[in-house]
């Protein structure tokens, strides 16, 4: 078994496995220092978990649980889960619990694997199909279902070498069910057979032959999403390259510089908190400012192929003062940085791929396994979210909904088949994204439902407002509302503490939309929006409605206020 030809996820470790098995896989923290592992030690690995399962009397196709951080121990679980033909349904490990108590009971889970045991007994009284719970810290006391990690597994793995004896999978058996952030009402449970991430994962790599055995992936977005897991780790497999664990997102600075990565999969508010960082270091300084700005703007024109013949003396100054400054933060050796999962303002565009940062923007959903399109080095318009990956076909529907068939979409919604009916169509995938297309490429250009109809009929994306109301880092988080009334207001948390002030910094952020597009009423919320408090997703996106329902007084008490406009 070759790994180009892979059509499982068990087929594809066994064949990175047998390929290199001496050569360092990933590498975590412990105990106050870095530990390495190479491919054979993590097929052994693999083979002593899968003992420790195998003694649970679990049958293939049932439905086992994680919820860990990012993690060495993680992808032993989930590779010898697979090994066995259980089905993996990943939680956040930040999430609620009692909502991961309703995914593991809507998917009917036997088996969990914790990260955190204090948060057990919060979940135990939802979950009545769980058998055991496995701890990796905090194992709570008294509970007959519980047992701790250590304790759990065998001290050594019952046989030796590379193979991992497996339990044959079916390209279209199911591999795994995700569950949806659940902007409205409950998560969804997507249904991933091995083929479609298997497929997901050939296909990123025939459009990024530029991955190889001497990268190093930074892995600290959440293994949870399809978006890390899929190209953080089985594309990271599948190349031969290697993957270190971040040991925490606080801890993410001092990792980058520290472990010196050549890729990473990133999500655009990263870039948010790194830009607003270098715009706090810039403070008052006239003579800094202008460098980085006219550094970041050289940069781009010279991407854009748009520098003129003097202009081109000045870039390696400029470059040598700002640019090898800014790539310092990242460990100074990326090569590109692979970003998706959220729209990514074109500011930021402009100014990290100005200073050197190569980003290849890509598009998906987790119901496409999940990667839809995205750029090539040698084919990069970073504006738009790529060119369709092979066999992917994409077409405009009602509204200009980008519609998607082909073999990376889901098999379909856990124990909801009106969800599923509701977003197929003779084979294509609502996406609910509004997108133009040229040719292969794709241009994502707002969502379908997410847009504000004011009284007069005047249209309004809200995201695409709240993007550029943030990019001034006085705004830490907002939220645009104003559907059938006359004007749009603003739900913000802020230090700013004026109303006017508020209003004038947020519409100056607005100056390229419509003139309609204007924040006349202001509310400042006490209270940060969070997962803890109900009104964000585990992937950081605003629950709109949730919102909206929190603060219903106060935005009635807003509108019949004071106009600022």
């Amino acid at each position: 078994m070759r790994i180009e030809k892979a059509e499982t996820l068990t087929d594809l470790f066994q064949a990175r496995v047998q390929d290199s098995p001496r050569k360092i896989a990933y590498r975590q923290f412990e105990d106050k220092h870095w530990v390495n592992y190479n491919w054979l030690e993590t097929a052994e690995n693999v083979t002593r978990w899968q003992a420790a399962l195998k003694s649970e009397n679990l049958e293939p196709g049932d439905r086992v649980g994680i919820c860990l951080q990012n993690r060495y121990e993680w992808m032993l679980f989930e590779q010898a889960a697979l090994a066995s033909g259980l089905v993996v349904v990943p939680l956040f490990y930040n999430d609620r619990p009692d909502n991961m108590a309703w995914c593991l009971e809507d998917a009917g889970t036997k088996f969990l694997f914790l990260g955190d045991g204090s948060v057990w007994p919060q979940m135990r009284d939802h979950t009545t199909s769980m058998q055991r719970v496995v701890c990796f810290q905090n194992t709570p006391d008294g509970d007959n279902k519980a047992i701790s990690l250590v304790d759990w597994l065998p001290k050594a793995a019952p046989g030796t070498g590379a193979s991992v004896g497996s339990v044959e999978a079916m390209p279209d058996t199911l591999a795994t069910i995700v569950y949806t952030s659940g902007t409205t009402g409950k998560p969804k449970g997507v249904m991933l057979s091995h083929n479609n991430i298997a497929y997901d994962v050939s296909g990123l790599l025939a459009g990024c032959p530029e991955i190889d055995g001497d990268d190093l992936f930074l892995s600290f977005l959440p293994l949870s999403h399809m978006f890390e897991r899929t190209v953080g780790y089985y594309v990271a497999m599948a190349a031969g390259a290697q993957t270190t664990y971040a040991r925490s997102v606080l801890d993410l600075a001092e990792d980058m510089v520290s472990q010196k990565p050549t890729i990473m999969v990133c999500v655009p508010r990263i870039f948010e908190r790194v830009y607003t960082k270098v715009q706090e270091g810039l403070g008052t300084s006239k003579l800094k400012r202008f460098l980085f700005e006219n550094a970041y703007r050289l940069g781009w024109a010279r991407f854009r192929g748009r520098i003129s013949f003097m202009q081109s003396f000045f870039w390696p100054i400029l470059d040598k003062l700002v640019g090898k400054k800014v790539r310092s933060r990242f460990g100074g050796r990326i090569r590109f940085v692979l970003i998706g999962g959220a729209p990514m303002p074109t500011h930021l565009f402009e100014v990290f791929m100005g200073l050197g940062i190569n980003f290849l923007h890509g598009y998906g959903l987790t119901e496409t396994s999940p990667v839809i399109s995205f750029n090539q080095v040698h084919d990069n318009e970073p504006l738009s979210v790529g060119n369709r990956l092979k066999d992917v076909e994409v077409k405009l529907g009602d509204a200009d909904e980008l519609l998607v068939r082909g073999p990376v979409i889901m098999k379909g919604y856990w124990n909801n088949e009106k969800a599923t009916a509701d977003c197929m169509t003779d084979g294509w995938f609502h996406t609910g994204d509004v997108a133009r297309l040229e040719g292969n490429r794709v241009f994502i250009t707002g969502r379908v439902k997410d847009i504000i109809i004011l009284m007069n009929g005047e249209k309004v994306s809200p995201t695409d407002a709240e993007q550029a109301i943030t990019t001034d880092p006085a705004f830490e988080q907002a939220m645009v509302i104003g559907e059938g009334r006359t004007k749009l207001a603003l739900l913000v948390v802020t230090s700013l503490t004026d109303a006017k002030e508020i209003s004038d910094r947020a519409n100056k952020q607005l100056h390229d939309f419509p003139g309609y597009a204007k924040i006349c009423y202001v509310f400042k919320t006490v209270e940060p929006w969070s997962i803890e408090n109900g009104l964000m997703t585990p992937t950081l996106k605003l629950k709109r409605k949730e919102i909206e329902k929190r603060y219903a007084s106060e935005i009635e008490e807003m509108y019949a206020g004071e106009d600022l406009c």
